[in-house]
C-alpha cells in the first residue's frame, strides 16, 4: 500500500479530536502530510479533506448552528480565496513546509488576537483572513477562537459553528485550488478514503464531546503539535 494512505487513519484520528474539542484536527492533520505526499498536493488534499471533516461535525450538530453568521461569513471567505490564492500561485512550494510550520509554532505558543466587535463586519472580517490566511497557511482554525468566543460561550454552539465557518472557507480554498490549476484526478482515492475516514471522526468526535476529558489537553496538544512543526521545518533542508 503507498506511504501516503497511513493519512486515512490519521484523518480519522484528528478528525474525531476535532469533533470532541472543536478545533485542533485541522493543524495535526497537516502537521503530518508533508514527506507523505508531495508539496504541491498538501494543501488542496488538506482543504478538501478538512471540509469533509467540518461540513460532517457541522451536520451531526446542525441544531446549534446559528445560520445569521453564513451571510457575512460567505462574503469574507470569497475576497480572502481570491487574495490567498493569489499569493499561494507565487509562492515557492520547496520552503512551504517550512513557513507552515513557523506560522503553526506561532498560532500555538502565542496569544490568538483578541478581536473587538460582535457584529456583521467581525464575522466578513473573520471569513476573510480565515480564508486568505489557510490557503499558505494550511491550518488556522483557532485563529476564530476570539471571535467565537465573544458570540457565545457553550460548548456546542462553539464546535459546531466552528464547524459552519470552516466548511465554508474550505469551499472558498477548495474552489480557488482547482481556478489556479491543481488537479484532484490523480489523487480522487486518497481523498475518497480520507473524507470516509473524517466523516466517521466527527460523528465518533460528536458522540464523545460531552465525557472527552480537557484537563491535561491543551499541555500535551501544544507538545505534539511543536514537533511536528519542528519537523515541518527541518524537511526542505533534509528533504532535498
Amino acid at each position: 500500500m503507498p506511504t501516503e494512505y497511513f493519512l486515512v487513519p490519521v484523518a480519522f484520528l484528528t478528525s474525531a479530536l476535532a469533533g470532541a474539542m472543536g478545533m485542533g484536527g485541522g493543524v495535526l492533520l497537516i502537521s503530518v502530510m508533508p514527506g507523505l505526499v508531495p508539496v504541491h498536493a498538501i494543501f488542496p488534499i488538506h482543504a478538501c479533506t478538512q471540509l469533509a471533516s467540518n461540513a460532517s461535525r457541522a451536520g451531526f450538530g446542525w441544531r446549534h448552528i446559528d445560520w445569521r453568521m453564513l451571510p457575512p461569513l460567505v462574503f469574507g471567505a470569497l475576497l480572502g480565496a481570491v487574495l490567498g490564492g493569489g499569493v499561494y500561485a507565487s509562492l515557492n512550494l520547496h520552503w512551504l513546509p517550512a513557513i507552515v510550520g513557523v506560522l503553526i509554532l506561532l498560532l500555538t505558543w502565542l496569544p490568538l488576537p483578541q478581536l473587538p466587535g460582535r457584529g456583521q463586519l467581525s464575522l466578513a472580517a473573520l471569513g476573510c483572513y480565515q480564508t486568505g490566511l489557510g490557503m499558505v497557511a494550511g491550518a488556522t482554525g483557532p485563529l476564530g477562537a476570539a471571535v467565537m468566543l465573544r458570540r457565545n460561550q457553550q460548548r456546542d454552539w462553539l464546535v459546531v459553528n466552528t464547524a459552519v465557518y470552516m466548511t465554508i472557507s474550505h469551499v472558498m480554498r477548495v474552489s480557488a485550488f482547482v481556478a489556479i490549476g491543481f488537479s484532484f484526478a490523480p489523487w480522487w482515492p486518497l481523498v475518497l478514503a480520507m473524507v470516509a475516514a473524517v466523516t466517521a471522526g466527527s460523528w465518533l468526535g460528536t458522540r464523545v464531546r460531552g465525557v472527552f476529558p480537557q484537563a491535561d489537553f491543551q499541555r500535551w496538544f501544544k507538545l505534539l503539535i511543536t514537533l511536528l512543526a519542528l519537523r515541518m521545518i527541518a524537511l526542505p533542508f533534509y528533504g532535498g
